[in-house]
């Protein structure tokens, strides 16, 4: 016990705390964590408590979630004094907060509230002592659904562990009722502050659009998994799902007219490991795929996104209610109880087919799509009023008046800006309308180009690639960086390095910004190309080597403005011409064939 106790803080609680501590008065109020999914609802309502100088807020881990991996950091993160689960049993709170269940919580020392981590209460969990923590042993819900059940919600004695639990919407307490009547007594609704916070984002929308680089025109799609075995993420469902989706969202959706993006949940970042998602995810993410922050970047990602395909998770729930088109790659039914609201989704939703094309299935799905009523109209009772209601409830458990400030939750945070870096070398295909447009398709994959694309190809290869011999065989050379980075000289040095480098290049792209590239031809022609949208300019110098190359195998003049469409995108692009090029130089490139390799 004394080993243990060198463990133990000493301020600003501890047995000789009073010493030590500027401001030994204050109430306590302990946070709850068993794993970074509930630690993030905890971290939504802790400025339910800011400018209380009355309060001292605390933090512990239970310890018992599988799922400890990245804890110890959030926590930290808070910058709230953490203690070891021990010394929280044992020290008096006046008000604990969790957001899950399991682990000692009927030992606390202090009213007790508990939270939803998710969106209500939906997924069958059993617990690990099911059976045994409550005198009739083996009574449980028929659905087993996590939180609802008395085997997670009694103390052995048969009564509540709890003081208040949170509900937002009366249908959950109905469930609770059926489930387990002895804990409606502390049933509470109070909203649900995670929707709150999406809700009150909303239009912000077009920025976090322009920080993931969505550009006007363009659809955002959003990848979305929970933790289960039989998640889209998993690998334990009726098929494997992910190895045949993740190859056709960055390669069969052409890449100037989608972005693609995934939010996954904490528990598969970290149940596995930061790195290994990467790892399983690098072909995709150097094709575009986006990988969204976990913690504070998902919601804005749902609010940008223009469709989901999700599972049976709360992302795609709450996608669902704001009015976002969701398909369904995974829908296990027996990972959800068959009364609760997620259930009733899922046995609706629109499903994927993993084995056809996925832009016909958008199109149709966007194009069909209406909003359904149960996801909006029952993730929350009270819409807007969470911070209100909860505060509510925390300052009546501690027992002193609330302060006389509004109680507001903090807003999203703007997310840094990410536009797509794609280092997979590109399939173009471009073609010249009556009207001189030059309609632009890239694929990040030549093997999922449709079978109806027309026009003639040329392959465009990041500098950065993996593939050492795509740079080999390229017609365009990418870079993106700042005009001045001293290590590239300038971006005409750069140019002709890469151009004497990699013979088969006939043009070599150095993008400076999302407006701008600098461009240089292997006839000579040195230009910058400025267009009046935001968007990819290495888009832009694959239709000037168009209109450059023309079919009758000669080198035409450069324009002074260029007309590109990229899906239903027009982008006008001025050409400033540097250096007149050589008319009768190399054409390395010029009419090759529209479909190599097919």
């Amino acid at each position: 016990m004394v080993e243990d106790l060198k463990h133990w803080i000493r301020v600003p609680v501890g047995p000789d705390a009073a010493r030590w501590a500027t401001r030994g008065r204050c109430r306590r109020v302990l946070l709850i964590v068993h794993n970074v999914t509930a630690a993030t609802r905890l971290i939504d309502v802790l400025p339910l408590f800011r400018d209380d100088l009355r309060l001292q807020v605390l933090a512990t881990c239970t310890g018992s979630s599988p799922f400890q991996s990245g804890v110890a950091e959030l926590l930290a993160s808070t910058g709230v004094p953490v203690l070891p689960w021990e010394q929280a049993l044992s020290t008096p709170v006046d008000l604990a907060i969790s957001a899950s269940f399991g682990g000692q919580l009927g030992d606390i020392k202090g009213k007790l509230t508990v939270l939803s981590h998710g969106v209500g209460y939906n997924k069958t969990l059993t617990a690990p002592d099911a059976g045994r923590r409550t005198p009739d042993a083996g009574r449980r819900t028929p659905d087993a659904v996590f939180g609802l059940g008395p085997e997670w919600i009694l103390t052995t004695g048969g009564a509540p562990i709890a003081d208040a639990m949170v509900f937002s919407h009366p249908e959950q307490i109905d469930r609770l009722a059926k489930s387990c009547p002895e804990a409606v007594p502390t049933a509470v609704l109070a909203g649900d502050p995670c929707f709150d916070r999406i809700l009150a984002a909303r239009h912000h929308r077009d920025r976090y659009r322009r920080a993931l680089g969505v550009h006007p025109g363009q659809r955002l799609v959003l990848l979305n998994s929970t933790w289960n075995p039989t998640s889209l993420f998993g690998d334990s469902g009726p098929e494997d799902v992910l190895p045949l989706l993740l190859p056709r969202l960055t390669s069969e959706l052409p890449a100037d007219e989608y972005r693609v993006a995934a939010v996954l949940h904490p528990n598969i970042w970290h149940g596995h490991g930061p790195g290994q998602i990467r790892l399983w995810l690098d072909r995709a993410r150097r094709a575009g795929l986006a990988l969204v922050d976990p913690l504070e970047g998902w919601r804005q990602a749902l609010i940008a996104a223009d469709v989901v395909l999700g599972d049976f998770g709360s992302v795609s729930y709450y996608a669902a209610a704001c009015g976002t088109p969701v398909l369904l790659g995974a829908a296990d039914p027996e990972a959800l109880g068959t009364e609760s609201p997620v259930a009733a989704f899922v046995r609706s939703a629109p499903r994927l087919d993993p084995y056809r094309a996925l832009p016909p299935q958008l199109d149709r799905l966007l194009t069909e799509h209406r909003p359904l009523d149960g996801p909006n109209e029952l993730t929350s009772s009270a819409p807007g009023r969470s911070a209100a209601l909860l505060r509510s409830l925390f300052y009546e458990l501690i027992g002193i008046t609330e302060p006389a400030a509004p109680a507001v939750l903090d807003p999203l945070p703007l997310p840094p800006y990410e536009p797509p870096l794609r280092t997979a070398p590109l399939r173009v295909l471009t073609r010249t309308t009556a009207d001189g447009t030059i309609a632009v398709l890239r694929f990040a994959e030549p093997r999922y180009e449709p079978d109806d694309a027309e026009g003639e190809g040329h392959l465009a290869v990041h500098e950065d690639t993996l593939d050492p011999g795509a740079l080999e065989s390229a017609d365009v050379v990418l870079r993106y960086g700042e005009p001045d980075d001293p290590r590239f000289g300038s971006p005409q040095e750069w140019a002709a390095e890469v151009l004497d480098r990699y013979r088969s290049a006939s043009l070599a792209a150095y993008v400076t910004g999302p407006r701008e590239c600098e461009v240089l031809h292997r006839g000579g022609l040195r230009c910058r190309l400025t267009s009046d949208t935001a968007g990819d300019p290495a888009v832009h110098a694959s239709a000037l080597l168009a209109r450059l190359h023309t079919g009758a195998g000669t080198v035409a003049p450069a324009p002074t403005t260029l007309t590109v469409r990229t899906g239903t995108r027009l982008a006008r692009v001025r050409v400033t011409v540097d250096r007149e090029g050589d008319r009768e130089g190399d054409r390395g490139g010029t009419g090759r064939a529209a479909r190599p390799g097919r």
